[in-house]
């Protein structure tokens, strides 16, 4: 149950001695959380027996489920139940920027070349690349991937529904490579297909958390670092470090065979040109 959205869905419904205690734990979740019976009762300057008839009121079985449930409201994380305040716009222009920057620069501090050179060793003597990932950044990077090594020559195909995962996984071998993208390295859908295509011989090069679920499944983990704010109303800076070891990846396996790679965007280049027309400092396709 999420006791925050029952109290307050349920305000306009209660007595006067119910709402000094919805405001009270709407005020301060982690007291609520905390505090005794007695003492919560105390605070909101109501008797036990109101105490039981709010918990009542907003679908806890009894003063012992309240607290359960208070309990696992304040877990949630204190930067959802108090947020920082958003700062004048011209300000959070400049927080955004920041926040990529220091993703950025905090990542390239923890990138280690024997990582990509291991999964660049990994990718080259693969036959098929399969690129997953599931939800929001994941997603989506799992088809910058395919974007990115299908102009050097790789075959590589992404995938982000979990059926299609599990069902590719069923077909792989030793000789196959699945390049799992994940910001946490806990969803379980991923983390299925990922074991199944193991059990076959398949290898797994993860972009994720190091230390995570994922992560113990992988040949070969490229990190990722989270390093949230208490700013929750603007996107996560963390998929900038997912989309810099993309880029950095991609890079090493551009200049593993240069000459080869240089003709295959040359190639590139001339068939978007006979396409569009374009002037020559425009990506190819980006």
């Amino acid at each position: 149950m999420d006791i925050l959205y029952q109290i307050r869905a349920r305000q306009a419904s209660f007595s006067a001695g119910e709402g000094r205690v919805a405001r009270l734990i709407l005020d301060n979740v982690a007291f609520a959380a905390s505090a005794s019976l007695d003492e919560l009762a105390a605070r909101a300057e109501v008797s036990s027996a109101t105490l039981s008839r709010f918990a009542r009121s907003i679908g806890c079985r009894d003063l012992r489920d309240l607290r359960l449930q208070l309990a696992q409201a304040s877990g949630v994380g204190s930067r959802f139940l108090t947020p920082d305040p958003a700062p004048e716009q011209s300000a959070f222009f400049t927080q955004i920027v920041g926040d990529i920057e220091s993703t950025l620069r905090q990542h390239l501090a923890g990138f280690e070349e024997e990582r990509f050179a291991a999964a660049v060793t990994l990718l080259v003597q693969a036959k098929m690349v399969h690129a997953f990932g599931m939800g929001g950044c994941s997603s989506l990077c799992s088809e910058e991937l395919q974007t990115r090594l299908v102009r050097l020559g790789y075959p590589i195909a992404a995938s982000r529904d979990p059926v299609m995962m599990r069902l590719i996984a069923a077909t792989l071998g030793p000789d196959q490579v699945i390049i799992a993208c994940s910001l946490s390295g806990l969803t379980p859908e991923l983390l299925d297909a990922i074991t199944l295509a193991r059990s076959y011989g398949s290898k797994i090069l993860a972009i994720t958390l190091p230390d995570s679920p994922l992560s113990q499944l992988a040949d070969v983990v490229l990190p990722l670092q989270i390093a949230e704010t208490n700013f929750i109303y603007k996107p996560t800076a963390a998929r900038y470090g997912m989309l810099l070891t993309i880029d950095v990846l991609a890079t090493e396996l551009a200049l593993n065979a240069p000459e080869d790679n240089q003709e295959r965007l040359r190639r590139i280049k001339l068939a978007l040109d006979d396409y569009r027309g374009a002037a020559d400092g425009l990506p190819l396709g980006d």
